[in-house]
């Protein structure tokens, strides 16, 4: 049985803003169902552990949210996320970076949590990240000195979804930029459509609708 990392943000708005945000109900939700149909185990994680926010918790339009959200018990699992450092990298096969805006304000920069990830990614594990998830992936540095992502191909919220969002003048940062920046090659497609790039045991998605993708080609990786 695979178990699953998956790990989430602490922090509660769009920025400095005072917009409620965090991770991003569906990009979680999407995902982790494919991880359960494959009978996966998953453990929640945050920098600090306790609560981590969630947003867009869609329980009437979105039956795949809705069902996960309800069956797995996500509210209060998301309340009692576990703390990183308490993680024990040996126990999980895979690490998972849901989207939202949350993590621009502290994955994106924290050393110890991509630690835990580069270990992860040198025992073999499949490192797996979706919409503004990539942003997590940014600090993430190998034993050999070189970044996870410096010499393949991602993809992520792009500058146009920003736009077209309203959040263009809020964030952080820009994702897009930032990526292209440490990336070896960015890659994007119109708007909202549903992306997926994969490089071996490193898979990124561009938006929301790209989740459950991310989270299958993660799954058929697994099962290599």
């Amino acid at each position: 049985m695979k178990n699953v990392l998956i790990i989430l943000t602490n922090h509660a708005t769009l920025g400095t803003t005072d917009e409620a945000n965090g991770t991003y109900s569906p990009e979680l939700t999407h995902a982790l169902h494919a991880f359960l149909e494959a009978g996966y185990r998953y453990d929640l994680v945050s920098i600090k552990g306790g609560n981590a926010p969630v947003y867009g918790v869609d329980m009437e339009d979105d039956q795949v949210n809705s069902e996960v959200f309800t069956a797995q018990d996500l509210a209060n699992k998301l309340a009692n996320t576990k703390k990183a450092s308490d993680v024990n990298p040996d126990d999980y096969d895979a690490v998972f970076y849901p989207g939202g805006f949350g993590l621009l304000s502290d994955l994106a920069d924290d050393e110890n949590v991509a630690k835990l990830t580069a270990t992860l990614f040198e025992k073999g594990a499949v490192v797996g990240a979706v919409c503004h998830g990539p942003a997590g992936l940014l600090p993430v540095k190998l034993s050999n000195g070189k970044y996870l992502i410096e010499d393949i191909m991602v993809t992520g919220f792009t500058r146009e979804e920003e736009v077209e969002y309203g959040t263009i003048s809020k964030i952080p940062f820009l994702l897009e930029e930032a990526l292209t920046r440490r990336a070896g090659q960015y890659a994007k497609i119109a708007p909202w459509g549903e992306y997926v790039i994969k490089q071996d045991r490193v898979i990124t998605g561009q938006n929301p609708a790209s989740a459950g993708a991310v989270g299958q080609a993660m799954v058929e990786r697994l099962a290599q």
